[in-house]
This record gives structure tokens, C-alpha cells and sequence, in this order.
């Protein structure tokens, strides 16, 4: 039997070719009906055509309650609460000290932090016994990379939250983990350096880690499939790297 056959699963920024269409077409497998969101419906359409039966997508943006509202509306419809919420909608850019405005971290907090908050604040009336939420944080918190101070920043939050939503939710039998992947070759690089730039940010990415290469969207997914799922029964406010040794050895 698969591992979450029968369950049903939100995955946020579901649309994006990379971890979270990854994550939602993993879900699947594993016997989910998943509801993908995020802003870009053409992206949407694309990851439901591609990922097939068991997928069903409502457009809307994390920083918005009432799209948010629509989201698990369309979860309530279906009569059988929330077992899995992947956290996963997020936005970067890079910008130094001497160079951030308020406007560039505003919205970087906007989606990661308060984004992120709404999501799962939003899930709470319909999320099971038994749930598993699982957050995206991020390797950047612990790195210090020039010029990604208000990414890292807004994931260290994140992970911060899950300590704490772990304890908030643990009577209702609810398990809030996270997990920071590493450089992962997704198109979100393209859009974050530029096209021009995007071959050789990849390659000296790969190059410090210890495995040599960048992770794969599917990689990253096989692991929030582990926490989804009930092999992760004993894990509770975790942060779980997938990072190809980048910050373990």
C-alpha cells in the first residue's frame, strides 16, 4: 500500500518547476490528492497536465488571506480534513546591506515569513489528528552568504516557527517539521541571477558541495514525502537537510 494512500495534501508554490511541483507529483504517488496554489495559473495548468489525476490546482498568492480562504475551501469540499501541508512558497533575491530597500525586504518577508504563518494558520481547523506539516526553510540560514542576508534571514525565522508550532500543535497530535535543502538546480535560478548567469552560478554551487553536483526538485521531494508520511512518526520539530553535505562535513 502507499504510503499516504487515501490522505490529502496542500502543497503552496505547487505550480513552480522545481520543488514544489516535484513535491505535489511525489505526493501523488504516494496515493494524495494534492491542491497545488500559487500566483502563476499558466504555471498551474502546466503541473496539473503534467502531473495528472490526483492533483487539483486553485491560483492564489500566500500573502493573501482570502486566497488562502479559497485554497482550503476547496480542501473542505472534499469532506476528509487536511493530513499533509507543505509550506513551500517562497521568493528570493540578492541584495547587499549596502544595497537593500525597504521595498526588496518587505516582500521577501512578506512570502517567506508572513506567508508562510498565514498558510498554516489558515490549515489549522481542518488539519487531522495525525497531520504533518512540514515547512521550507533553507541551508541559507546557516551560511551567511554575501548579499542573501534577507533570505536567509526570513528562513531562519521559519525554522523558528517550527520549534515552536511544534509544541503549539503536538497535543492535537499534529507533527510541524522542516527541511532545508541545499543549492537545488531548479528554473527559480534563472529568474534569481539571470539566464546569462545561470550556467556558471550552477556550476560553482555544485562545486562546493561535498557530492560535487546541486540537488534535484525530486530529491527534496522524496524527503517531505518521508516527513508527510508516517515513517517520520517519531520526529517533531525537526529540521531535516537535504543539502548534499553542504553543511555537514
Amino acid at each position: 500500500m502507499r504510503r499516504l494512500e487515501g490522505k490529502t495534501a496542500v502543497v503552496t508554490g505547487g505550480g513552480t518547476r522545481g520543488i514544489g511541483r516535484a513535491t505535489a507529483a511525489r505526493l501523488v504517488a504516494e496515493g494524495a490528492h494534492v491542491v497545488i496554489t500559487g500566483r502563476r495559473e499558466a504555471e498551474l495548468a502546466e503541473a496539473v497536465a503534467a502531473i495528472g489525476d490526483g492533483v487539483t490546482a486553485v491560483p492564489g498568492d500566500v500573502t493573501s488571506p482570502a486566497d488562502l480562504d479559497r485554497v482550503y475551501a476547496a480542501v473542505a469540499a472534499r469532506g476528509q480534513g487536511l493530513d499533509v501541508l507543505f509550506a513551500n512558497a517562497a521568493t528570493a533575491s540578492f541584495a547587499t546591506i549596502e544595497t537593500i530597500t525597504e521595498e526588496d525586504l518587505d516582500r521577501i518577508f512578506a512570502v517567506n515569513v508572513k506567508g508562510t504563518m498565514l498558510t498554516v494558520q489558515k490549515a489549522l481547523p481542518l488539519l487531522n489528528e495525525g497531520a504533518s506539516v512540514i515547512v521550507n526553510a533553507s541551508t541559507a540560514a546557516d551560511n551567511g552568504t554575501a548579499g542573501f542576508g534577507a533570505y536567509a534571514a526570513s528562513k531562519a525565522a521559519l525554522r523558528t516557527f517550527t520549534r515552536s508550532w511544534a509544541n503549539e500543535l503536538k497535543g492535537r497530535g499534529i507533527r510541524v517539521n522542516a527541511i532545508s535543502p541545499g543549492p537545488t538546480d531548479t528554473s527559480g535560478i534563472t529568474e534569481l541571477v539571470g539566464e546569462e548567469n545561470a550556467a556558471a552560478f550552477k556550476a560553482g554551487e555544485g562545486a562546493r558541495i561535498a557530492l560535487g553536483r546541486m540537488g534535484r526538485p525530486d530529491e527534496v521531494a522524496a524527503a517531505v514525502a518521508f516527513l508527510a508520511s508516517a515513517d517520520s512518526s517519531f520526529m517533531l520539530g525537526a529540521n531535516l537537510y537535504v543539502d548534499g553535505g553542504e553543511n555537514q562535513i
